[in-house]
């Protein structure tokens, strides 16, 4: 599952960089620009759901990956099972960012209860 987390992760990185530029981050604009790419950007909704969807994928991937390493005992080996857990760690507060950052309803509620 090590491949497939690349693979994952290659695709929310290239979604996203296509995504940035047409997203505006000021708090006024955000979800209108959100809306933007779906309705006036060319294939920018087929965009958009590849990295909605490609971050449900790399997640499901990770947990799959991480419970095989239970399973085989690979947390024995200290120094690599807590890098991992500082991934995983740094994931989770990425993939937060990115639940934001369209700041619709869901995404300034799920702030407001996370912070």
């Amino acid at each position: 599952f090590g491949s497939l987390l690349g693979i994952c992760l290659i695709i929310q990185i290239l979604t996203g960089l296509f995504l940035a530029m047409h997203y505006t981050s000021d708090t006024l604009t955000a979800f209108s620009s959100v809306a933007h790419i779906c309705r006036d950007v060319n294939y920018g909704w087929l965009i958009r759901n590849l990295h909605a969807n490609g971050a449900s994928m790399f997640f499901m991937c990770l947990f799959i990956h991480v419970g095989r390493g239970i399973y085989y005992g690979s947390y024995l080996f200290k120094e690599t099972w807590n890098i991992g857990v500082i991934l995983l760690l740094t994931v989770m507060a990425t993939a937060f960012v990115g639940y934001v950052l369209p700041w619709g309803q869901m995404s300034f509620w799920g702030a407001t209860v996370i912070t």
